[in-house]
């Protein structure tokens, strides 16, 4: 500062008219959320390339079977119910979290750990009976990108259900502190959206499959 403006009274310009006296506070894993959002469109873009890739082979049969002679919407109908229901289920869960009944917490996510199992189960016997039948991926174009497709949705589910035996494992340690309220609000995050992912593969690859 100058010597005529320190004659003339002005008060002196000191570090902290430049510098916070005190780092503002972020409450903690504040960029938790923000993270694993960035993470979710990352992997809206693989399954939007796995999307494109069935809607372009979905009808390079190479002579072998197609959707109409392959897929059981029975079937099909019955592991979406098991996907949907543990979606609800781990609503319900939440709802016990809030609430902060750790009892209830426990009780739906073990619910809903269970209907993604049945729901694995499920694809797994779709699986096994295809290559059986002589329908494995290596037998055209369109199968590869089948396989490709429910294949990476059935592996997220998979490791959706690791992760939540883990939270079971948390929770019953240390309680619904927040830190495990954030994982749970991000599971809850995964888990409804690879519920929308398989609408998605239920209406287009065996839906429209079939119906075409």
């Amino acid at each position: 500062m100058s010597a005529s403006a320190m004659a003339a009274g002005q008060p002196a310009i000191g570090r902290t008219d430049f510098y916070l006296v005190e780092e503002p506070h972020h409450e903690a894993g504040g960029f938790t959320h923000l993270g694993f959002w960035i993470y979710l469109m990352s992997d809206c873009l693989i399954f939007a390339v796995l999307f494109a890739t069935y809607g372009v082979l979905g009808a390079s049969f190479a002579g072998g079977p197609g959707p109409r002679d392959l897929f059981d919407l029975g079937l099909v109908a019955l592991n979406t119910t098991f996907l949907l229901i543990s979606s609800i289920t781990y609503g319900f869960a939440m709802l016990a979290v809030y609430q902060g009944d750790q009892k209830k917490t426990l009780m739906w996510l073990a619910v809903t750990g269970l209907f993604g199992a049945l729901f694995l189960v499920v694809e797994l016997y779709e699986f096994y009976h295809l290559i059986h039948e002589g329908a494995g991926p290596q037998r055209s174009a369109f199968l590869s990108a089948f396989f490709a497709l429910v294949g990476t949705h059935g592996l997220h589910v998979t490791f959706g259900i690791l992760w939540l035996i883990v939270l079971v494992v948390q929770i019953n340690k240390r309680g619904l502190i927040p830190a495990n309220v954030r994982r749970l609000t991000c599971l809850s995050l995964f888990w409804h959206f690879l519920d929308l992912v398989w609408i998605g593969v239920f209406t287009y690859v065996y839906l429209f499959g079939v119906l075409r």
